[in-house]
């Protein structure tokens, strides 16, 4: 049975595949070579296999090369919209460092007119207190003289009813030259005076008039006074108010921590002092005592603002961010770590600023960080600079904001120059650029 598949298989290729032969002839001899079905069969399969994998290793190498092309392509396509995103950030950076310098010259700006507008409201209150003054010694001298007219008058009157005539002897006594002389000189002088007090009352009461207008022309001044120095107040309180609360710093306990720093009295804060006679304050003192509490509260905001690392630590114009707080992979080992603060990218000895006021706590190498400065700072804050190149403070001096504190460098454990600026509050790790994005627009 399977003799007889065999023959028909046979015969099925010898009617595709005939018998060949392939002679071979020499000079002395002739040969040949039989190919039967089955060899041409597999012959033909054996080329067949080798077309097609020719036809698909030239297709992969061809979809390879275009794929390389696309991907060169698209790889020069990602780098050049990563740059445009960079020079955009650049652009977007320095508009924000123009903006601050501006908002820092508003707040100069509004500090000199506060200090001007407060020097005005005092210098009126002075003057005020002194028309007051004024007006009451007008008032007194004009009733001691409305007293002594009236004095005089009963004086003629009661002059008059002595010399007045009772029976004829009276009257011919009355006639005598020398009453008569007396009489005339007493009426006489008492008319002049009588004249001169009723000038000087009309005197005085238009010195009154002149003394009630400029009165009230200073109160109109001091209302706009008032009034500028309560919006100036407005502006200038508002966006300090804004810029520790978005840093977590509560803006109450904060100005009562640097009250108690700060507990002297006196200059030109004082608060107005009151009338110790038991009255109520007038609207002016009582406006005038607002003003200066919210003068002494941003006395107090400037203050703290300078002890709270708010200020960028390098030039913006001269350096780049290259890594922000969280997690991120490690450069050194490639696992997944938390990175405590932001690195700026820069030259070798770049200049390193402090942030705020302070004392330096460590100045010297500290392991990973390697020249690492420390500053303690108020409110529970410290900020530390690492991978320094050059230090230039010591352990224990006094530093205030954009002290220059240290050179760029790349000590440490660290793959290039950068400063790896860290914020900590209470010992607990927080973003630096929650401090920094926090004062823009305001220093």
């Amino acid at each position: 049975m399977r003799g007889g598949i065999y023959l028909r298989i046979h015969a099925f290729l010898e009617r595709r595949f005939p018998e060949r032969r392939v002679f071979l002839k020499s000079d002395s001899d002739t040969r040949f070579i039989r190919l039967s079905s089955e060899t041409q069969i597999v012959a033909v399969a054996g080329l067949t296999v080798f077309v097609s994998w020719a036809i698909v290793a030239t297709a992969i190498v061809l979809m390879d090369s275009i794929g390389s092309g696309n991907f060169r392509d698209q790889a020069r396509r990602d780098q050049q919209v990563y740059q445009e995103r960079l020079n955009a950030l650049s652009t977007e950076r320095d508009r924000r460092a123009e903006e601050a310098l501006a908002a820092q010259d508003r707040f100069n700006s509004a500090l000199a007119q506060i200090s001007t507008m407060q020097s005005e409201l005092l210098a009126s209150e002075t003057r005020r207190r002194e028309l007051e003054t004024g007006i009451d010694i007008i008032q007194t001298n004009l009733r001691e003289t409305i007293s002594e007219r009236e004095a005089l008058k009963r004086s003629v009157r009661d002059l008059r009813e002595q010399t007045a005539p009772d029976s004829p002897e009276q009257v011919l006594a009355a006639t005598a030259p020398e009453q008569l002389d007396f009489l005339t000189t007493a009426l006489s002088e008492t008319a002049a005076e009588r004249d001169q007090i009723e000038a000087d009352a009309q005197s005085a009461l238009a010195q009154r008039d002149d003394l009630e207008l400029e009165l009230a022309l200073t109160a109109q001044r001091n209302d706009q006074i008032f009034r500028q120095l309560e919006e100036a107040m407005a502006i200038s309180v508002e966006p300090l108010n804004k810029m520790f609360s978005s840093a977590g710093l509560p803006p109450d306990r904060i100005l009562e921590q640097v009250r108690r720093g700060y507990n002297g009295e006196g200059g030109p804060l004082e608060p107005l002092s009151l009338s110790t006679r038991g009255e109520e304050p007038s609207p002016d003192e009582t406006r005038a005592n607002a003003l200066l509490n919210q003068m002494s509260q941003l006395n107090l905001y400037r203050i703290a603002a300078a002890q709270a690392p708010f200020s960028v630590p390098v030039n913006l114009g001269q350096v780049r961010q290259t890594s922000g707080f969280g997690y991120r992979r490690d450069p050194k080992t490639g696992g997944r770590r938390l990175h405590k603060g932001s690195d700026f990218a820069g030259g070798t000895g770049t200049d390193i600023f402090a942030t705020a006021d302070g004392v330096v706590t460590h100045a010297g190498w500290s392991s990973g960080y390697g020249k690492l400065v420390k500053i303690q700072h108020a409110f529970g804050i410290e900020t530390r600079y690492a991978h320094n190149s050059n230090l230039r403070v010591k352990v224990g001096q006094r530093v205030s904001r954009g002290d220059h504190i240290a050179d760029m460098g790349t000590t440490g454990r660290s793959t290039g120059t950068h400063l790896h600026y860290e914020v900590r509050v209470n010992g607990k790790p927080v973003n630096p650029m929650i401090y920094i994005k926090a004062a823009r627009n305001v220093f």
